[in-house]
Formats: C-alpha cells, sequence, structure tokens
C-alpha cells in the first residue's frame, strides 16, 4: 500500500489515481499510523515552500516524513514534495526544509520565462533502480524554484531550461521529482511504476 501524504498543498487526486492505474492499492492520508504502515509513501506538493512546512509543523507530519524516512522504507517527493526534502529554501525569505537531503531551493533568476512550465528531457545523471533500462524522454514541469543539491551523488538526473535545472533525487531509499510524473506520460508513469515496485518488495525493479 502506497500512503499519499495530505497536508493540504498536494495534488492528491492525480496522484492517488495514477498509482491505482498501476494496480497499487493507494490511501491519502494525514494518519501518522497510516503513513509509518505503507509499504511506500509519496510526499506531493502544490504551493509555497514555507506554507507547505508550516502545515506540516503544526500536524506533526514533519516529524513522520523524518520517522518513516529513516525506516529504510521508500519515499518519494514530487514537485514541492522534492523541494522539501531539502534543507532550505529562499522562497518568500529563508525557510528550513525537512532536511533529509543536504541542499537549497532558489529561484530561476535570468532573462526568460518563469515559471518553468512544459515538456523538457531528462539527462540520467547516474544509475539509479528508478530508471533502469528506461530510455530517457520528455516530462512536465510546472516550477518557479529549483533545487541546487549539496552532494553531487544525490543527483540522478536532470532538465535543460536555460541551465541544468535538479529533476530527479535520491539517496538510499529517498527520492524526488521536481516534474510530475502522473502528467508525464508514458515516461511518468514508467518512473512511477518503477517507485511502486521498490515499495512492494524492496527487490530489483523490473526491467
Amino acid at each position: 500500500m502506497i500512503a499519499i501524504i495530505d497536508y493540504g498543498m498536494g495534488n492528491l487526486h492525480s496522484v492517488s489515481k495514477a498509482v491505482e492505474r498501476l494496480g497499487c492499492d493507494a490511501v491519502v492520508t494525514s494518519s501518522a499510523e497510516e503513513i509509518l504502515a505503507a509499504d511506500g509513501v509519496i510526499l506531493p506538493g502544490v504551493g509555497a515552500f514555507g506554507d507547505a512546512m508550516r502545515n506540516l509543523g503544526e500536524t506533526g507530519l514533519d516529524a513522520t516524513v523524518r520517522e518513516y524516512a529513516a525506516s529504510g522504507k521508500p519515499l518519494l517527493g514530487i514537485c514541492l514534495g522534492m523541494q522539501l526534502l531539502f534543507s532550505e529554501s529562499e522562497e518568500y525569505g529563508r525557510n528550513e526544509g525537512l532536511g533529509l537531503l543536504p541542499g537549497r531551493v532558489v529561484r530561476f533568476e535570468g532573462d526568460y520565462k518563469v515559471p518553468h512550465m512544459g515538456w523538457n528531457e531528462l539527462a540520467f545523471a547516474q544509475p539509479s533502480p528508478l530508471f533502469a533500462g528506461l530510455a530517457p524522454g520528455h516530462v512536465y514541469f510546472v516550477h518557479s524554484f529549483h533545487v541546487l543539491p549539496e552532494r553531487r551523488e544525490d543527483l540522478l538526473a536532470t532538465a535543460d531550461y536555460h541551465q541544468p535545472v535538479t529533476a530527479i533525487v535520491g539517496r538510499g531509499s529517498v527520492y524526488g521529482m521536481q516534474f510530475h510524473p502522473e502528467k508525464s506520460g508514458e515516461l511518468g508513469m514508467a518512473l512511477l511504476r518503477r517507485f511502486v515496485e521498490l515499495a512492494e518488495g524492496g527487490v530489483e525493479p523490473k526491467r
């Protein structure tokens, strides 16, 4: 079972339906007990970083996410949910994140359109069970801030938007996708399927 964390700021319906289309049970929940008992957890997110951390803190779900990550079971942050995994964000002032991965979230700066919105091609930076055997392809982004990971080894894939943009991160069983896999066609669903396979068995994902 995959738990999708409801803290008032997620694209919950589309994520849960995507998981169900993969033949896996999904529950949208704010219950610490349900989250900690799940085989895999997804932390979605739409909105501002500071508001999201405030909501997580007020409900105690920040501690729940950290406890779940420490269990070694797979955790996936999507869009804002990926950014929350990191140390801090500069969105509307400095805001502390969950601190599961070192790095910071910064705004796109330059003479180009912000937010970054649309389809961009992934470039895999190093091997990962999330995409072993998959060919790079296009996925769908919508974001005005991007992550600068502190550790190069945490960067699994990038996209190009006037600069290299962090697209997939991972360390141990903690993963993040800046794009929306549930809205990213065949490749997005394949990546989500790999996460579900890791959660269901902790075995090498199907090729």
